[in-house]
């Protein structure tokens, strides 16, 4: 299938969108005449691997350990990608191929996908609905999604905020607040431990505005992994009646974002390396979402799907 684009606008932004991985290409600020967000630069650089670059995740965003996870007694093997784990959905997710267009008007465009049982290991035959709207100065990007079967669902975007007007600048003099008190302990293979942390006193805390070029400093005067040299990590969203996140910003603009989702994911790029054109700390990752390995952690929000019943989740990205 041929990568086809679509356009949505208003008069304070214009958001061109791709068919591979249901995928956001450009966020355009038109007052301040800026691409918000990393691309591939071609649009038919989107039907090969990539790192997952402004697409949609799934069918199940983040890690599950040693890929399976038991729903009542039967265990279910999934495809795994990063050695015994599988991330982002599996080999095949989402982000990697084709969705459907179904609708589309001047502000509003939703893309679907037909996952089928057994899909990478998932049970159930999976539907999904990807919208993206816009209202006034907010861009909403909303799923909803169904199954025949009891399943485990967590999807996101992963879109690579950079806000400077030259896109090989890093992403050093942006600032950073989140609407969290606490992150998700990690082992060697970002796998989570279900132990929260608290972030006071540590290098996670972004409960005020914090410079992320500073905090990056951290990781790289530390003898570790270069894997490790960045944040790769949940967020555990404080509850407030506004769904408020975080903000992330930089020169004039400001990037709210707010969800229904109980984590952020906070991803600073560090392994990021696509072609000669996107490089580690070049993006900055938010992924609304569940938690990693929800599916094998009791005590985390539960990923579960019940069969036929419909399900919505949704993040609001409000751009200043």
């Amino acid at each position: 299938m041929k990568v086809e684009n679509s356009t949505i606008q208003n008069k304070f932004l214009r958001v061109q969108t791709l068919n591979y991985g249901a995928s956001l290409f450009e966020v355009y600020h038109k007052k301040n005449k800026i691409n918000l967000i990393l691309n591939l630069g071609s649009k038919e650089k989107y039907r090969n691997t990539h790192p997952s670059v402004g697409s949609t995740c799934g069918r199940y965003a983040g890690r599950i350990s040693n890929s399976k996870f038991k729903i009542g007694n039967k265990k279910f093997i999934l495809n795994a990608n990063e050695g015994k784990n599988i991330l982002h959905g599996g080999k095949i997710g989402f982000s990697k191929i084709p969705w459907k267009k179904i609708s589309q008007t001047k502000d509003k465009i939703v893309y679907q996908i037909y996952s089928r049982d057994n899909d990478q290991g998932f049970p159930g035959n999976l539907i999904v609905n990807c919208t993206y709207k816009l209202k006034n100065n907010f861009l909403i990007i909303k799923y909803e999604y169904k199954s025949d079967k009891s399943t485990h669902v967590n999807l996101t975007n992963h879109c690579y905020w950079n806000l400077e007007k030259n896109k090989k600048k890093m992403i050093y003099n942006h600032e950073l607040k989140l609407n969290s008190y606490k992150y998700l302990q990690t082992n060697k293979k970002l796998i989570p431990t279900g132990r929260f942390k608290d972030i006071k006193n540590s290098i996670y805390n972004f409960s005020n505005f914090e410079n992320i070029g500073k905090k990056l400093n951290y990781f790289k005067n530390k003898k570790i992994n270069i894997k490790f040299k960045g944040f790769d990590t949940t967020f555990v969203v404080k509850k407030n009646t506004r769904n408020y996140v975080g903000t992330l910003k930089n020169n004039n603009i400001k990037v709210n974002f707010f969800s229904n989702l109980p984590g952020v994911q906070l991803y600073s790029a560090q392994n990021l390396n696509y072609q000669k054109k996107l490089f580690p700390y070049q993006g900055i990752c938010l992924e609304t979402q569940y938690f990693p390995d929800a599916p094998n952690k009791k005590n985390f929000p539960s990923t579960l799907i019940k069969r036929n019943r419909k399900y919505t989740c949704f993040t609001k990205i409000k751009i200043n």
